[in-house]
């Protein structure tokens, strides 16, 4: 999966962070905090700050310790939540760290690291409860929020403002 942009949800005001898949088939929208989306617009802006936010000084300690980032995994979705691990290795040891996917996705946009979605959440993404969070979402059938988000484009989200 590749990051495909930020949006705002219209009615809530939260970000959202849009994964599609390299063949822009597959969309994965994940409702994140502002902290974590300005870490990711930051890095997809290659907006360079004078001092290190908290996921460049989590990937500068990585590499200090020789911990190479292998990949990042989405792995589950419960209850309108989603999981995530950090596949990481060190001296021919790997390691997997539980995570929000907010943190992992800006850590690995960081590293260099590839963005895996496990597709049982590719296909749970699809049924997500939206509540009363989206308003006029909720209107929409499952097939029509697919389309939607599959047929968002870059120019859809603008520059993306903290």
């Amino acid at each position: 999966m590749k990051v495909f942009g930020l949006a705002i949800d219209p009615i809530t005001s939260t970000p959202i962070v849009i994964l599609k898949d390299l063949q822009e088939k597959k969309v994965v929208p994940i409702w994140i905090g502002l902290f974590e989306a300005s870490a990711i617009a930051t890095q997809l802006e290659k907006i360079d700050l004078s001092r290190p936010m908290t996921h460049d000084l989590m990937n500068d300690m990585l590499n200090a310790l020789e911990v190479k980032v292998t990949r990042i995994v989405i792995t589950d979705l419960r209850n309108n939540t989603f999981f995530a691990i950090i596949d990481m290795v060190k001296s021919g040891t790997d390691i997997m760290i539980d995570s929000r996917p907010s943190d992992a996705i800006a850590l690995a946009l960081r590293a260099g690291a590839p963005i895996l979605v496990d597709e049982t959440v590719i296909e749970k993404s699809t049924d997500i409860n939206f509540g009363n969070r989206t308003g006029d979402l909720n209107n929409y059938t499952k097939e029509q929020l697919q389309e939607f988000l599959e047929n968002l484009s870059p120019d859809d989200f603008g520059k993306y403002k903290m």
